[in-house]
């Protein structure tokens, strides 16, 4: 059979343990699909607005820390794929991205569905393969065989991304009437086992004489999902050596008792002899990106002496402008090292205690600020919304983030020691809106706990498509914050200073979910008071019946008086 080689790009993606494939319809891709959807050990789903699918597939990856393969056909159904192949590669998502194309030949030649496909994603692929356009020839047989083993070993591979496959097909597409359908029994993996990274004694003995050295050290983690083995190594490193954990809530970190979780809303203080007091000598950092603006301001105006990074391997970025060292490690298991070899600096437990307490001080006056603000009950707005929803969430909750002023608003309150069993996830990598919900009900079709989503009315409407599909999982609960604009640009300076606010950065709109979550079958809750959101939110967060969508209706001015006084009555707090 002419196609038997596309067969088999299936069938060894089951052999490596890919389970999942979402594809969208289409013709050039048919060969693809048919080979997916009929393996018996992978389970395909179809989701026809590519740029969704894309994201879907991102959600499923990140719960299940497998490659998603994603399938589509050729032309812009491609280019579709692109933000969600940049937020996987930034976010450190496996994804195998198969695109059907036409033969190289029409190429340029204004054929139907035809654009230069080779390398689409560019920059933000971990690598792209090109396969041949003939698979009859034993060498083509061979290279599709190699090039896939290379591109699912390669997504996997710390730090793990997408990687693109494009896939010139010629016709037929479809199987003659009475021609045999059969997958390979002899196919080819290839296993390429990580590397298994420590450091020597001699880098030891050299990081112990470093650590003595320094007074003031300080941890930041930065975005990753929830790690047992790395809470209770650092828990311990931080309770030993009066360590303060600087933890912006998708880091997962706030199982940790004492974490300092509410740093954005104090380091915007312009107090310099309190900014400098907490300024680091060692600066510890791991994970990737971080919310906080004010930490990143803070780190990089007063600079540590020494800046060590705790990364595996891969590049490293100097977000705080102040990298000194990259130690190839995972995170766990230095501190577990750390902890073992009973490295302390004895002599600088006193100075410790005292930059610690001063981390400590800040936060709990932070905390009292915070009981202040949000305790009136006639104080109403999103922000309020978000603390009260926050404050609900049953254990094991998937707390799904958009982006732009839902991550903000869940970063300012945080999460508490109590909530440890609560997993963060926000689309941090790009920072986009674009497909907020489109993620969230992929990793809800993935995973079986309840799903939150808390987003923007801009973010939802963007990505309605995430709900036009047949596998709208039970368990996925969406919150919608609907101030009818782009409330972010109240929030930030420069665009609520202009007369173009309304119309040109808000982009006000007059739209409500009630008609999206009818269309779609959700069972819809409406909010437009405290009272109301009080009474709704344990209905909507139960787990009992399917797909809900809370609506909280609230004013977009009245949302950004509220921030702003917040933060007065943070930075006013003695």
């Amino acid at each position: 059979m002419i196609l038997q080689s596309v067969n088999d790009i299936a069938a060894l993606c089951a052999q490596q343990g890919i389970k999942e494939a979402i594809l969208s319809p289409g013709s050039r891709n048919a060969p693809l699909t048919l080979a997916f959807t009929r393996h018996p050990h992978i389970r395909t789903r179809t989701i026809s607005d590519e740029r969704s699918a894309a994201f879907i597939a991102l959600g499923m990856a990140q719960q299940l820390k497998q490659p998603v393969v994603l399938i589509c056909t050729s032309g812009t159904a491609a280019y579709n794929y692109a933000p969600a192949v940049a937020e996987a590669f930034f976010q450190q998502i496996p994804l195998l991205v198969l695109t059907a194309d036409r033969p190289p030949e029409w190429i340029d030649q204004l054929d139907g569905q035809t654009i230069r496909q080779q390398n689409i994603y560019g920059a933000h692929a971990k690598k792209a393969w090109q396969l041949p356009a003939d698979l009859r020839h034993p060498d083509a047989q061979w290279q599709v065989n190699r090039s896939l083993n290379e591109a699912i070993n390669l997504s996997r591979q710390f730090p793990a991304g997408p990687v693109h496959i494009n896939i010139p097909l010629r016709e037929p597409f479809y199987p003659a009437e009475g021609e045999r359908w059969y997958y390979s029994e002899e196919i080819r993996t290839i296993e390429n086992w990580a590397p298994a990274s420590s450091l020597s004694n001699e880098q030891w003995s050299q990081l112990e004489l470093e650590w003595k050295s320094f007074g003031r050290k300080l941890i930041v983690g930065g975005q990753q999902q929830p790690d047992a083995v790395l809470l209770k190594q650092l828990q311990q490193t931080a309770r030993v050596q009066k360590i303060p954990v600087v933890a912006d809530i998708i880091s997962n970190l706030h199982g940790i008792e004492s974490a300092i979780r509410l740093q954005d809303s104090f380091l915007s203080r312009s107090n310099e002899p309190e900014l400098e007091a907490l300024q680091p000598e060692l600066l510890i950092t791991f994970g990737k990106s971080v919310i906080s603006k004010n930490l990143k301001l803070f780190l990089r105006k007063y600079q540590p002496k020494a800046h060590w990074h705790l990364q595996p391997a891969g590049e490293v970025a100097d977000t705080f402008q102040s990298l000194s060292r990259i130690i190839p490690m995972e995170p766990a298991r230095f501190f577990m090292e750390l902890n073992n070899r009973g490295i302390k600096a004895e002599e600088r437990v006193k100075e410790q205690k005292v930059y610690r307490q001063e981390w400590f001080s800040h936060q709990e006056k932070s905390e009292k600020a915070a009981a202040a603000f949000f305790q009136p009950t006639e104080n109403w707005g999103e922000f309020h919304a978000v603390q009260l929803c926050l404050g609900q969430l049953p254990p094991h909750y998937k707390l799904h983030l958009a982006n732009s002023t839902a991550v903000r608003y869940a970063n300012f309150i945080g999460l508490y020691t109590s909530q440890k069993n609560i997993e963060v996830l926000a689309n941090r990598g790009t920072s986009g809106i674009d497909g907020s919900t489109s993620t969230a009900l992929g990793a809800a079709l993935a995973d079986k706990s309840l799903h939150l989503l808390i987003t923007g009315d801009m973010a939802f409407f963007y990505d309605r498509n995430a709900l036009w599909n047949n596998y709208l999982p039970p368990n996925l609960r969406i919150m919608v914050l609907n101030n009818h604009a782009g409330g972010i640009f109240r929030l930030i300076k420069g665009p609520g200073e202009q007369p173009e606010l309304e119309e040109y950065f808000e982009t006000r709109q007059p739209l409500t979910a009630a008609a999206t979550a009818r269309e779609f079958g959700l069972q819809y809750f409406h909010c437009s008071s405290r009272e109301a959101l009080e009474t709704a939110l344990p209905d909507f967060l139960s787990e009992e019946g399917g797909p809900k969508l809370l609506e909280v209706e609230t004013d977009s001015k009245t949302n950004a008086e509220l921030l702003k006084r917040y933060k007065q009555g943070i930075h006013a707090y003695e």
